[in-house]
């Protein structure tokens, strides 16, 4: 079991994996397992990155905690409830913003507050002030259409976390965006969760992000993946760029996963 990070020893696990497996069928019929054997407790209001080679499984488990997916074999608790389906306490960030085209950016937050029930008065000033949080007060009438990649998923982010979940997931949500955009976003994301402090577990393949967002970087092996490796970050925050403590970190992470990408090639010629 990967524990919680020893500052929240002495807070209850927000998310817990317990011997999870997961596997799919390729269309020949032959089953691959995408994940084996892990297991991970999440401290409430703690901040991981998992990062791994490319097919490790890393979306695989958010797709399980988000409860889009169902294990094999083992279980996936949040706040000690075994997760079997989606729920209110959690939101996901995918990689495309999937803001509704017919919607201008307003009425795109507060979509899933409508379906959470909140009155017309309450759900727009929600909307607003998250639009805000995020630097799109001025764009709440625009459409999605009209927005930059970046600004897109700054709506996105501020659709996320308007409904207050617990646990925030994010697979790869600045992986298509230009350096200086993503930049940007992960010092608004930095912010943002200073003040929160949601449960976030946040995939990325760029271990530089990683580290400057992460309280832990969790390291998976190429497939069937399962966690080999993990570096706590303790540098306080708000984090620059040019900390020499970070870039070490980095240099670590990018060593070590290194390593697991030239098995995971290895082992596909070997195959």
């Amino acid at each position: 079991m990967v524990p919680a990070a020893p500052h929240a020893e002495d807070i209850p696990s927000k998310v817990t994996l317990r011997g999870v497996r997961k596997s799919y069928a390729r269309s020949t019929g032959e089953r691959v397992d995408a994940t084996v054997d892990v297991n991970l407790e999440i401290a409430a209001g703690e901040f991981v990155c998992i990062v791994g080679p490319s097919g490790c499984g890393k979306s695989t488990l958010l797709n399980l905690i988000a409860g889009l997916d169902l294990p094999d074999a083992g279980e996936v608790l949040v706040d000690g409830r075994s997760i079997r389906s989606p729920g209110p306490e959690r939101a996901m960030l995918f990689q495309e913003p999937a803001l509704f085209p017919w919607m201008n950016i307003l009425d795109n937050v507060q979509y899933p507050l409508r379906l959470k029930g909140l009155p017309a008065t309450e759900r727009r000033g929600l909307a607003e002030r998250w639009l805000a949080k995020v630097g799109l007060a001025d764009f709440q009438a625009a459409q999605p259409h009209e927005l930059s990649p970046g600004m897109r998923q700054r709506a996105a982010l501020a659709r996320g976390l308007a409904c207050q979940p617990a646990v925030l997931l994010a697979d790869e949500p600045f992986g298509t965006l230009d350096a200086q955009s993503r930049e940007l976003l992960q010092e608004e994301l930095q912010r943002v969760w200073s003040e929160t402090q949601n449960t976030v577990v946040f995939v990325t393949h760029n271990v530089r992000e990683a580290v400057f967002l992460a309280d832990r970087v969790l390291l998976m092996t190429a497939r069937p993946g399962t966690f080999v490796a993990e570096h706590r970050v303790s540098t306080p925050r708000p984090r620059s760029w040019g900390n020499a403590l970070l870039a070490s970190v980095v240099a670590d992470i990018h060593d070590h996963l290194l390593k697991e990408v030239r098995e995971a090639v290895q082992d596909a010629v070997d195959g």
